[in-house]
């Protein structure tokens, strides 16, 4: 009798354990993925971007080392399907430019430019070379995000552990001019039309809004 009961204690004791620490530590990790979250809501808000998270997908840790730095990563989970985001205000750059045209002694690239340097940058980063395939975006798709500005490059990929060994890729680059350029990078290993599909899916989350004047 007295074994039961001491068995019994036991199995009350680790009950309660469980039920204190538990909650514990799965409110560290919400805390986490909030603290990341809010930074990259931040970002968007800089760049007068919208973001809505399409149906299906998985949020990854972004990938941030010397070589490649994100603001967001998300999958489709079974489905050889990735994307990278990453977020530039270029208001502060714009704001610096303007005030430059006025000082001979100080001369800034323009920053409504900023989406063809970062997507070439990045084009040639994960090819190893400038034998991509590039095109401007056509007016009916700037429209759809309200960009001013775009480009697309079709790559086949390096193989690298960073970029998960995936064949291929499709960058995005989209600039709202005076406001924000967007990058956004789609992985996989096949270029079949579910992939178009699924570029189709998560490229409808985000759009570039309108400021607002007072």
């Amino acid at each position: 009798m007295k074994a039961i009961e001491k068995q019994f204690k036991q199995i009350l004791l680790t009950t309660l354990f469980l039920y204190c620490v538990l909650p514990a530590i799965a409110q560290t990790g919400h805390n986490i993925s909030t603290s990341d979250r809010k930074n990259f809501y931040q970002l968007l808000r800089e760049a007068n971007l919208k973001f809505t998270f399409p149906a299906g997908f998985k949020v990854l840790p972004p990938i941030n080392n010397d070589y490649f730095s994100f603001d967001y990563d998300m999958e489709i989970p079974g489905d050889n399907f990735e994307m990278w985001l990453e977020v530039k205000s270029q208001k502060q750059n714009w704001a610096s430019y303007v005030h430059a045209q006025y000082d001979q002694r100080t001369q800034l690239a323009n920053p409504d430019s900023m989406y063809l340097d970062m997507g070439q940058a990045m084009a040639i980063a994960l090819t190893g070379n400038k034998n991509y395939q590039a095109r401007n975006m056509p007016p009916e798709i700037l429209s759809r995000y309200n960009a001013d500005a775009g480009k697309s490059y079709l790559l086949n990929l390096l193989d690298m552990p960073m970029t998960r060994h995936y064949k291929y890729a499709l960058i995005v680059s989209l600039q709202k001019n005076h406001t924000g350029t967007l990058v956004a990078i789609f992985f996989t290993n096949d270029k079949d039309p579910d992939f178009y599909r699924n570029v189709n899916r998560a490229a409808h989350s985000f759009k570039f809004i309108a400021q607002t004047t007072n």
